[in-house]
């Protein structure tokens, strides 16, 4: 069997927490895009694991996949590996053959590409860790991939051809000398590296065709679990263009991202992850915004008058980015862009968290739909131009009171206050999918489970 698990709303939903609870049931999890710019927080017992590249299910001693779909940046692939087993762990992380590897280059060409696009405000807030240029040289046929870090002649071949593109890009298209980012664009340097990368995937027998691995796995009765990085309105094809990532974080990317057939996903749970609240890190659209995020926000953005309860949800929810540590932008939740995620991914069940952090408010207010040019809107629009003008019409919600939230977790469902279950029941309701868990504090035991996907 198959469980997806899909970010709903811009990341940081809480996706690690999500496979962690319900990845017991799971055999194998399989990440399917998306590189070491995900940041998934695991808490296991009153220890926390920060996890960018590494898959969640590894914590708990599940085999790890890393899928074609994925950009693998060997040196923190490695450095979370090492650091791991310090902490008296031995992750099981195979990684596909197909994925594409990010280069130094990639990673100085983020900076230099996004410095060069704030000038005209279309810069997407990257975190600088060379992801797009790396999905971009996918595209354009012109990738290196974890099987050319073994293969000696066809590595020296790929490099020889990229990097004098990457230089020319450097120089004359942006007017940076690459030499400044010491070895970054030095063949001799990059073939040494690379080749030492290739060296230790190959000692430790970490690579595999993704695609007949887990059908394999599958075919033999074992439960495999898809796990998406970032959220479905960062992605490429459905999200807010261009503020997006460069991958497909939906359930779609799920069967592309890891060679199995999109009936074996079809067949499966794809359950929506989905924050009680909305942060955002980066530019682009948040008509729920509280508040503001200086270099963040739109001009005219956000709610400026509502800075203190931005900021109190913010600290309340610890919602500062894993990786890059910047302070996530926060608005209230948004209906039509569950409405969007929930019919993109075909959503069988949901699991809302964070409910704990908006307790003590004396209301709770929701985006139930939006309106431009006199119509009423249900769903996102297709493009951010359309979304930067609409207008939000909100419900509100009696707020809930603070609770002791792990007996909560121990009493179930009905121990939840009465105004939070309204809340979380207009949102099931409106989604046409049933709750799956609420979560109600960080760790895993401070979740009411309502369903397991894996029964």
């Amino acid at each position: 069997m198959t469980v997806t698990i899909v970010g709903s709303q811009l990341g940081d939903e809480g996706k690690g927490g999500v496979v962690d609870l319900f990845g017991d049931r799971a055999d194998v999890v399989a990440r399917y895009q998306g590189g070491d710019n995900a940041g998934h927080t695991v808490v296991l017992g009153d220890t926390e694991y920060k996890l960018s590249l590494v898959p969640s299910g590894a914590v708990r001693g599940k085999v790890g996949v890393l899928g074609n779909g994925c950009v693998v940046n060997p040196e923190t692939l490695f450095s979370e590996i090492d650091e791991l087993r310090e902490r008296g762990l031995e992750p099981e992380v195979n990684v596909a053959e197909r994925a594409h590897v990010i280069m130094p280059y990639h990673r100085a060409l983020d900076g230099i590409e996004e410095e060069a696009k704030s000038d005209a405000d279309l810069d997407a807030g990257t975190t600088g860790k060379g992801i797009g240029p790396t999905y971009e040289d996918k595209v354009g046929r012109r990738g290196i991939r974890v099987g050319d870090l073994l293969a000696p002649d066809s590595l020296e071949r790929k490099l020889s051809y990229v990097l004098p593109q990457k230089r020319a890009l450097c120089e004359s298209v942006y007017g940076v000398e690459p030499d400044r980012f010491d070895d970054a664009f030095d063949y001799e340097s990059l073939l040494s590296l690379a080749s030492e990368y290739g060296e230790r995937f190959r000692e430790e027998g970490m690579t595999v065709d993704a695609g007949e691995f887990l059908t394999e796995r599958i075919d033999a009765g074992e439960n495999v679990m898809f796990e998406g990085a970032q959220g479905t309105v960062i992605d490429i094809d459905h999200g807010d263009y261009p503020y997006v990532t460069s991958s497909t974080p939906t359930a779609g990317g799920a069967a592309v991202g890891t060679g199995v057939g999109p009936t074996v996903v079809g067949r499966g749970e794809v359950i929506g992850v989905v924050k009680a609240y909305l942060t955002r890190v980066g530019t682009g659209q948040l008509p729920t915004e509280l508040g503001s995020v200086e270099g963040q926000t739109p001009e005219e953005g956000g709610r400026p008058e509502e800075a203190n309860l931005a900021t109190y949800i913010r600290d309340e929810g610890g919602e500062y980015g894993t990786v890059t540590g910047r302070p996530r932008r926060v608005g209230w939740l948004d209906l039509p862009m569950l409405r969007h995620a929930a019919r993109v991914s075909g959503f069988t069940g949901i699991v809302i968290g964070h409910v704990d952090v908006l307790a003590g408010l004396e209301e709770v207010e929701v985006g139930h739909s939006y309106t431009i040019d006199g119509e009423e809107l249900l769903t996102l629009p297709s493009t951010s131009e359309r979304w930067a003008r609409c207008e939000v019409n909100y419900r509100t919600f009696d707020g809930w009171p603070e609770a002791d939230w792990s007996e909560v977790a121990t009493e179930g469902y009905d121990a939840i206050p009465e105004n939070a279950r309204s809340y979380l029941e207009y949102v099931s309701d409106e989604l046409g999918v049933p709750i799956y868990a609420v979560g109600v504090g960080p760790g895993r035991e401070q979740t009411v489970v309502l369903r397991d996907p894996f029964e």
